[in-house]
């Protein structure tokens, strides 16, 4: 997300990279793609992997605030804006053949949950109709179908239940991307560099219920984030085009929770792992007794099976979804070891 600030000339004045002359958007550039979130975690990454490798794509990226070094050799186009702000995206896909729209807001506050999740996407996709974009990605979450168990689940095989603002929003917010024809992208738990809540949150459930969670059975949908990334890109500029639509797009394999556990305690970014297995009502009631920060719900989205299939977005786009996020941990793991129990 991108915090508050005046609506302005300047605000949304292009900002040249290398310090070179400022382009001006007076016809059209069949080479352009417009993207938010190009800061966040994702979105980051996203960036990389649009403008590395020999792409050759240009980005125009809306962001809050530009980066210090300047951005990536020439190839991005930095737009000061903020989504809450109706005005931001105004111009934004002028010129543009691609919207890759990976801004969101997850926090608890349910007025910029309805500003960033609902009405930004709105005016951003009410952009890219009228300048005519030939396609447009959004990223959403798995998290919008609820509370489990769900095991093996395909797209909207059950009904959409979110039961956080959070979700609620991005799930309302996929509504106006369909409209505009997207690629809407529902992954699961996202790990790499960079995670500020996933393996953070399994430090505090491991210290708070110190055992294996019922057997570490829960099966999961997860994805790299530089694989996810990768796949963001190939949709938005790879030589095939997948259909508009809703995908999941977590690794194709669910990861056992117990698995995930092991794994990072193998890395030293968790501690080792109990003997103890107890029951999820026992882990529950343990959860219970022992304040912390990360809720039940959140719990429940770790220690129970949350798994959705995804093998067609990786079949669709051609593009390999790779060895899977536990054999990507060795490479984020010095990252979270860094991080994790001290605050991040």
């Amino acid at each position: 997300m991108t915090a508050a600030g005046p609506a302005d000339a300047a605000r949304r004045a292009r900002i040249p990279l290398n310090g070179g002359t400022a382009r001006s958007d007076e016809g059209t550039d069949e080479g352009t793609l417009a993207l938010t979130g190009a800061t966040g975690f994702i979105g980051s990454r996203a960036l990389g992997a649009l403008t590395d490798g020999g792409r050759g794509t240009r980005v125009r990226a809306l962001v809050r605030t530009v980066p210090d070094d300047g951005g990536r050799a020439g190839s991005v186009e930095w737009v000061r804006g903020d989504l809450t702000d109706p005005d931001a995206v105004r111009g934004l896909c002028e010129g543009a053949r691609v919207v890759v729209h990976l801004a969101s807001y997850i926090g608890g506050d349910e007025r910029l949950c309805e500003a960033v999740n609902v009405d930004a996407t709105r005016a951003l996709m009410a952009e890219a109709r009228r300048a005519g974009v030939r396609r447009v990605v959004h990223l959403s979450t798995a998290a919008v179908y609820g509370a489990g168990p769900h095991r093996g689940i395909t797209v909207d095989e059950i009904p959409a239940q979110p039961v956080s603002a959070v979700s609620r929003t991005r799930l309302a917010g996929e509504a106006y991307a369909r409209e505009a024809g997207a690629v809407v992208l529902r992954p699961g738990l996202v790990l790499g560099a960079g995670d500020r809540w996933t393996v953070p949150g399994l430090r505090e459930l491991v210290e708070r219920v110190p055992a294996e969670w019922d057997g570490g059975r829960a099966l999961l949908s997860m994805v790299d984030v530089g694989d996810l990334a990768r796949l963001i890109a190939t949709v938005a500029t790879g030589p095939r085009r997948v259909p508009p639509g809703v995908y999941h797009v977590s690794h194709p394999d669910p990861v056992r929770v117990g698995d995930l556990l092991a794994v990072l305690a193998r890395h030293g970014v968790l501690p080792p792992r109990p003997e103890a297995d107890w029951p999820w009502p026992v882990c529950l009631e343990r959860l219970r007794s022992t304040p912390g920060l990360v809720s039940e719900r959140q719990f429940d989205l770790i220690g129970r099976d949350h798994w959705y299939r995804a093998e067609e977005i990786w079949e669709l786009a051609a593009e390999p979804a790779g060895p899977g996020p536990l054999s990507r941990l060795a490479d984020a793991a010095q990252w979270y070891r860094e991080r994790v129990g001290r605050g991040l």
